[in-house]
C-alpha cells in the first residue's frame, strides 16, 4: 500500500448529512463507523455521532470526516485537518513524518494503539496545521 494524504472534515453532530450531500455531489462508496461502534466514547449521547467516515470516489477522490466529541473544541470555519494514512509496509515512512510534523508543534493524541486496531494520533504542527496520522494494524493482531 502507498501512502495517503487526504483532506479531513470536523462536525460537531452534522458529519452523516454532511458525507451523505457530499456522496449526492462526487458519487462513491460511503463507509460510516460510529463512537458506539468501537465504544470509544463514554459519553452515551455521542454514540450514535460519526467517529469516522470515507468517501471513495470513482474518480479516485478521497474524503474523510467525523463528528469531535464534546472533550475537543470545535471551530467552523476551521474544521478541517490533513490525513496521512498507509499500511504496515509504510510504518517507518510515517513514522518519520510524524516525528518531524512534532517538532515545534503540539501533540493532542500521541501515535498509539487506537481501539480499531492501527496506530493514530493528532498533532499541530508549529504552523497550525492539524495532522492525523493512520498506520494500519496488522491483521489478527
Amino acid at each position: 500500500m502507498t501512502a495517503l494524504l487526504n483532506p479531513y472534515l470536523n462536525f460537531r453532530t452534522e458529519a452523516r448529512a454532511a458525507m451523505d450531500f457530499y456522496q449526492s455531489v462526487f458519487g462513491g462508496d460511503l463507509d460510516v463507523s460510529t463512537y458506539g461502534d468501537f465504544q470509544a466514547s463514554d459519553d452515551p449521547a455521542e454514540k450514535d455521532k460519526v467517529m469516522h467516515s470515507q468517501l471513495t470516489t470513482p474518480t479516485g477522490f478521497t474524503l474523510m470526516a467525523s463528528d469531535l466529541p464534546a472533550a475537543m473544541p470545535y471551530e467552523a470555519g476551521n474544521n478541517f485537518s490533513v490525513s496521512l494514512s498507509g499500511g504496515t509496509g509504510d510504518e517507518a515512512e510515517l513514522r518519520g513524518y510524524w516525528d518531524k510534523l512534532v517538532e515545534g508543534g503540539t501533540v493532542t493524541m500521541p501515535l498509539d494503539r487506537a481501539p480499531w486496531g492501527d496506530s493514530f494520533g493528532i498533532c499541530t504542527d508549529r504552523f497550525g496545521v492539524g495532522w492525523l496520522m493512520n498506520i494500519a494494524g496488522t491483521p489478527g493482531e
